[in-house]
């Protein structure tokens, strides 16, 4: 096991780290920026090391500071969270380069399935299904106008280093498709250095859901089961929810033991997600695989009672996973909502400002994971979510009821947040009986 962890992230995510290698006694250095200097959950580390200004791509996105603070640190291995640098391949390579383990899968998996066309061909040759696509990059307007009108409208178009709902624009006819196509290769190319596009097939309705896989060295992959995201606003999800409502237990299975298939072709190693779109009659569809540990996480740690981050720490370290697939059950339900510092009753304008009032809900079953407390600026150089709001309960009905309680209980004041959405989603007779798709909360706010 590690004695000493970097961890090259901020926030949730960095104290959620710290709390797991506590308790593998492991010591913690936490990279951090000037902005966040002050933040309480610093204390908690072992050590702390700043590495630059607030901007990100001055501190958190700066591969040669964190190299530097963790040699300084004399630690074993570098924790990269989530977002940030969590799917860089080049700094997992320059992680490894200078003899410090990177707590995640090997760099060319990575980049295998950070190319969404390459991942497509790799689910193909696992034999899970595609959405029907370009099979390949869209160079010419006019080809990309003539598949399209092939399939028939509306089409995704998708950069194909993208990621975290980035690089996509939804299409309905081919004057629109032209005119978003300059655009799209634009943003592609200013998001992620490479302007490459590929268009896809809108399945609709459907829904969103995601399988939990974790694998070690030795080849092991075992899934942890499903969550649905299907609730989400300009492809960022809202609610997240384990089991899915509304799959049967057959399409359960079968959805896992793809994702299982795709990690094995991918020899992946570390936590993972495949993201799966399924259809009204229980087809799926493989969107992407994710190769980090994800913000909804904690939904599969409490209906299957495994720390996944502590897993995907011991299996960096080489752990072989000890457990076997029937090991792995699901316990009742869990439900996540994201609580983001963003107005909904303005398009989620984002909201920074000074928390003056915090007082976040308890009681059995209950989780709130969260660095934010009264007096915490919400810096606008950062992503928007304050906390995580997850319930555990037997049932469904009984999660729902528990989830409404916490809202109302919730207190963040006075800046505006994604409370009295989720309260009015929790509350909606669509969502009481499971009956969403990726469009609900287009259409219904």
């Amino acid at each position: 096991m590690f004695s000493h962890v970097l961890i090259a992230n901020r926030g949730e995510i960095a104290l959620r780290i710290i709390r797991a290698c506590k308790e593998l006694g492991i010591q913690t250095v936490c990279a951090f920026s000037e902005e966040d200097k002050n933040q309480p959950y610093l204390q908690l580390a072992d050590h702390a090391i700043c590495i630059g200004p607030g901007p990100a791509v001055e501190s958190y996105l700066k591969i040669d500071r964190i190299i530097a603070a963790a040699e300084v640190a004399n630690v074993d291995a570098i924790h990269p969270g989530y977002g940030f640098l969590a799917e860089n391949a080049q700094f997992a390579e320059a992680c490894r380069a200078s003899k410090i383990e990177f707590i995640g899968p090997s760099a060319d998996s990575m980049r295998l399935l950070g190319d969404k066309m390459a991942a497509k061909k790799l689910a193909k040759k696992a034999k899970v299904a595609n959405i029907p696509w370009t099979e390949g990059p869209v160079e010419e307007d006019d080809e990309a106008a003539h598949w399209a009108a092939k399939v028939g409208y509306p089409v995704m178009i998708k950069a194909a280093a993208g990621g975290g709902g980035r690089g996509i624009r939804l299409v309905h006819n081919q004057a629109n498709l032209q005119h978003n196509l300059p655009a799209a290769r634009a943003e592609a190319q200013a998001a992620f250095k490479d302007s490459s596009i590929y268009l896809e097939k809108v399945i609709e309705p459907a829904r969103h859901v995601e399988v939990q896989i974790m694998g070690d060295r030795a080849g092991n992959v075992l899934h942890f089961y499903e969550r649905d995201c299907s609730l989400q606003r300009r492809h960022q999800k809202l609610v997240e929810e384990s089991p899915s409502p509304k799959i049967s237990d057959r399409t359960r299975e079968e959805l896992c033991k793809a994702a299982v298939r795709i990690a094995r072709a991918a020899k992946y190693f570390s936590a993972g997600t495949v993201e799966f779109l399924v259809n009204a009659k229980g087809n799926f569809y493989m969107l992407e695989m994710n190769t980090r540990i994800q913000v909804e996480h904690p939904v599969t740690e409490m209906v299957t009672n495994r720390d996944l981050v502590q897993w995907q720490i011991r299996v960096a370290a080489g752990q072989t996973l000890p457990m076997k697939q029937r090991d792995i059950k699901q316990r009742g339900v869990a439900i996540e909502c994201r609580i983001n510092a963003e107005d909904p009753a303005n398009d989620f304008r984002p909201c920074p400002g000074k928390i003056e009032h915090f007082r976040p809900p308890g009681g059995l079953g209950v989780r709130v994971d969260t660095h934010a407390h009264a007096g915490m600026n919400i810096s606008p150089r950062y992503d928007s979510m304050i906390a995580k709001l997850i319930v555990h309960r037997p049932t469904r009905a009984e999660a729902i009821t528990c989830m409404q309680r916490c809202l109302e209980e919730f207190v963040i004041e006075p800046i505006k947040t994604t409370i009295p959405i989720h309260r009015e989603i929790f509350s909606h007779t669509r969502f009481i009986k499971g009956d969403v798709d990726t469009g609900f909360i287009e259409r219904t706010w």
